[in-house]
């Protein structure tokens, strides 16, 4: 039975919880009360039949003295630990704490989970203040109306003249105007008053797409059997697939589902699944190898990476993609690498120095910022997704896969500091920073 180094202390609280003397104990199983001093401080170990004696003399079995805290519990106390490194929390007797005191460690662990919650709230909340396109509307209409009420109240208070005729179309212009502020305010204040009882609710065709997209971890076994149709059938079967999404409530979105669940099939019907993860298992998923084993692009191979189950064992992968003007438009979430929700992302992607670079593979070893950093590896390429002809501008596409760096990857190997996007990113010495972060500690 393997044995923790708390046996003792747990020992010697059950002893305390039950009022029992230290010798009285010793004496009970047959040793002394120093030695018994020396295990319960947790300077001898124990097992055996002493431990079983020990068991029953405090009423209770052998495990309850030795398993050790939740694995869980211990991770969440050194991530709190690691998140303040200024107040210098004794890392190393985290184990302690869960062990002597569980009650409290519980306690630190719930409020740092509680804090890791809210930090990602703000962030998100955050970034919809910034980009929301309702929100924005809004506030221009609000603001319109004030600016027209205002200037008609300079007019009317400048002390000149005014022939009454031209005093009564002002009188009804700040009349229809306080109406019309009034409409928006009460529109913004139901707006905002909705938005706290919805989990940050679909504001642009794409995020509709999204949150089912989200739902399936993006694969879609109903367009995977898709690859032997061909024409009318495979639009078929795409149509009633974008009918049967009930997220989709808007035609737009309903359009932007089609595109993708087109791609997704085309995708499928280029690399079936079944050939993808066997060739997975001796590629390890290197993505120049599968592009050229199955004689397709670098961008197919990523997508198809990213959206189909990975093999058992495997970690999953994320993925994200741009068009020319460097905003996000499909995004595939890896836990630990940050997505901003609205416009541009940090400049410092490959996606972007790819999108700067038509044609070039771009590949990095990137870390993320947090109370623990963590390291990915992220692929990219840019290509044409059009034909290309003289006297037009190129329609291009950024896809870029993220991986989480494995050990031999992350070993010793320098990595790129990078962040989600400017607002939410605590690097405060990044020469790109375009705006101040909400999260600074200056702020």
């Amino acid at each position: 039975m393997p044995q923790s180094r708390l046996t003792g202390s747990r020992i010697r609280e059950r002893r305390l919880f039950l009022g029992q003397k230290q010798s009285g104990l010793a004496k009970a199983v047959g040793i002394s009360a120093a030695y018994l001093n020396l295990i319960e401080h947790n300077r001898r170990r124990i097992g055996g039949k002493l431990l079983q004696d020990i068991a029953r003399e405090l009423g209770t079995d052998a495990l309850a003295l030795t398993e050790g805290a939740e694995a869980a519990l211990l991770g969440a106390l050194r991530d709190a630990g690691q998140r303040v490194p200024e107040v210098e929390p004794e890392l190393h007797r985290a184990e302690d704490l869960a062990g002597r005191f569980p009650g409290w460690a519980g306690l630190v662990a719930a409020q740092h989970q509680r804090i890791r919650d809210l930090e990602q709230l703000v962030e998100a909340l955050s970034d919809r203040l910034t980009h929301d396109p309702e929100l924005a509307a809004s506030l221009h209409e609000v603001i319109s109306a004030v600016t027209a009420i205002r200037s008609t109240v300079a007019i009317l208070s400048g002390g000149g003249d005014i022939d009454p005729d031209w005093q009564s179309r002002f009188l009804r212009n700040m009349r229809e105007e306080g109406r019309r502020l009034s409409g928006a305010a009460q529109g913004l204040v139901e707006y905002l008053d909705a938005g706290a009882d919805q989990d940050m609710a679909p504001v642009v065709p794409g995020e509709e797409l999204a949150a089912f997209l989200d739902q399936r971890d993006h694969h879609l076994p109903e367009l995977e059997a898709l690859s032997d149709a061909q024409g009318d059938t495979r639009e078929a079967a795409i149509e009633a697939l974008v009918e049967k999404v009930g997220v989709l409530e808007t035609a737009e979105a309903k359009d932007v589902a089609r595109r993708h669940f087109q791609q997704y099939a085309a995708d499928a019907a280029a690399i079936p699944l079944d050939r993808l993860q066997a060739a997975r298992v001796t590629a390890q998923d290197d993505v120049s190898a599968l592009a050229e084993q199955f004689g397709q692009p670098l961008p197919v191979v990523m997508r198809r990476l990213a959206f189909v189950p990975p093999p058992d064992g495997d970690a999953m992968v994320g993925l994200v993609s741009c068009d020319g003007s460097g905003s996000l438009y499909l995004r595939k979430p890896l836990p630990g690498f940050a997505l901003p929700r609205f416009g541009a992302a940090c400049p410092y992607w490959p996606l972007y120095q790819a999108l700067s670079r038509p044609g070039q593979p771009q590949r990095a070893l990137v870390e993320q910022p947090g109370p623990t950093p963590r390291r990915f590896l992220c692929q990219a390429i840019c290509l044409a997704r059009d034909t290309l002809v003289f006297d037009r501008p190129p329609v291009l596409e950024a896809v870029m896969l993220i991986q989480p760096a494995d050990d031999a990857q992350a070993a010793g190997a320098k990595a790129l500091p990078v962040g989600s996007s400017c607002r939410v990113c605590p690097r405060t010495d990044c020469a790109a920073r375009r705006e101040a972060s909400i999260l600074s500690p200056d702020r």
